[in-house]
């Protein structure tokens, strides 16, 4: 039984490694994840809130993920509901894409930016 405690709190427990602090303008910090390089609330000119996501992804795929998720009653809703997600090569690469992302969620540009994608 404590070994299944113990590893579900190490899913969610934050993060040891060294990271550097991202700060963006206008969006709300959050605890970081064992595998994040990033994670912050962005919130939209009409008042919808979004969480984007920056992480290593290299143990499961290639590369780093930066996810875009809907955020209800002040978390994630139960399912995870994936607006968009963009995968990058570097930490670097990751944490600009991560910058952008809130970016355009705080601008209202959400649905063109994920609409664009689909083409």
């Amino acid at each position: 039984m404590n070994e299944a405690v113990e590893s579900e709190q190490s899913l969610i427990s934050p993060s040891t490694s060294p990271n550097r602090a991202v700060e963006v303008s206008g969006a709300f910090p959050v605890r970081l994840q064992k595998l994040d390089l990033a994670r912050h609330t962005a919130v939209t000119p009409d008042g919808k809130r979004f969480v984007v996501a920056t992480f290593d992804d290299s143990r499961l795929n290639d590369g780093y993920l930066t996810a875009i998720y809907p955020q209800q009653n002040g978390y994630l809703t139960l399912l995870r509901l994936l607006v968009a997600e963009i995968r990058s090569g570097t930490p670097d690469e990751a944490i600009q894409q991560h910058i952008n992302c809130v970016r355009i969620i705080q601008q209202g540009k959400l649905n063109q930016f994920v609409k664009s994608r689909q083409k």
